[in-house]
């Protein structure tokens, strides 16, 4: 990835890795899970490129930043100053926010807690989730989905670690990254990812075998533990956002995803993006795209046209 440069920054405790390219108004990426700063590499070179400063982290427990060991923090507020921090060490005020999968989950969680710094969000994936002062999440989604549902299989600290190890961190980044399958996605114990022994698993055609030895290092030398703890930490971002209840996002917005995405096609989250009541909680919300033949991976899988697609929402604003 010539012409990225990399650093490590000291913030809200920790020491974190950045990549970045340009000058100009910071465009700020955030990326999800299984992933790293490295699946916004595309976008990196086309905003860097454009007169922007393009900085894509690696977030707290992924890739070359530090990964504490205690679930509580990766509580979303710990991410948020983490986030914060960058901001502030990058020297300006306010930053475009661009997010996907996790990341965008910590974007609204940043949007939410300190709209002042965030000139507008560029959203993947993931649409705002309310808070639901009924029910913890954790439970709400075993109601839902089964215990089988991926999040809630995600929950007991080294068991799914231990089924990736037995599998191959190759042989489930590549299951994970070309899986079309319409949610809710259920991982069954003892094979939770389908993987059959001695299968070959064919890469997505977005991805070469050198883009994924990359993620496949990073996650050998990290391991897996730092991003599970995001989803582990679900229950405690309840707790600690009850002040937040129904306090709409008022951040300019543009939401992207896919119709193959597993997120889209799990119950009621059509629904809620195209009903009204996602433009209820973020009433700044002004365009909602929906991208056929594309899966969950959509920064990556349509890297030139999500790059467009942020550009021209963020030139807008300068």
């Amino acid at each position: 990835m010539e012409g990225i440069d990399h650093r490590i920054v000291s913030v809200n405790g920790i020491k974190m890795h950045i990549a970045e390219k340009g000058q100009g108004p910071v465009v700020l990426f955030l990326h999800g899970f299984p992933e790293l700063w490295y699946s916004w590499r595309h976008q990196i070179h086309a905003l860097g490129s454009l007169g922007y400063h393009a900085v894509a982290p690696d977030l707290r427990g992924f890739g070359d930043t530090d990964t504490p060991t205690s679930i509580t923090s990766y509580t979303c507020d710990h991410i948020v100053n983490d986030l914060v921090a960058l901001i502030d060490s990058l020297g300006v005020e306010q930053v475009f926010l661009v997010a996907h999968d996790w990341g965008a989950i910590m974007g609204w969680y940043l949007c939410l807690f300190k709209p002042e710094r965030v000139k507008a969000f560029v959203c993947l994936s993931v649409p705002f989730t309310p808070r639901s002062p009924q029910m913890k999440p954790m439970d709400r989604m075993r109601g839902f989905f089964g215990d089988d549902y991926y999040i809630c299989r995600f929950q007991a600290p080294g068991e799914i670690e231990a089924e990736i190890a037995e599998l191959g961190t190759a042989n489930v980044l590549k299951t994970i990254f070309s899986t079309r399958k319409p949610g809710p996605p259920c991982f069954p114990k003892g094979n939770a990812f389908g993987i059959r022994t001695n299968a070959s698993i064919s890469l997505p055609s977005w991805l070469s075998e050198e883009e994924l030895t990359y993620y496949v290092t990073k996650f050998d030398q990290k391991g897996f533990t730092g991003g599970l703890n995001y989803y582990r930490a679900i229950d405690q971002n309840w707790k600690v956002t009850e002040k937040w209840t129904g306090v709409q996002v008022k951040v300019p917005v543009k939401f992207i995803v896919g119709d193959l995405d597993m997120v889209y096609t799990t119950l009621g989250t059509k629904e809620y993006i195209h009903n009204g009541d996602f433009k209820k909680d973020v009433p700044f919300l002004e365009e909602t795209v929906v991208m056929e033949g594309v899966g969950h991976f959509i920064n990556q899988e349509r890297a030139e046209e999500i790059g467009s697609h942020i550009y021209d929402f963020i030139k807008k604003f300068k």
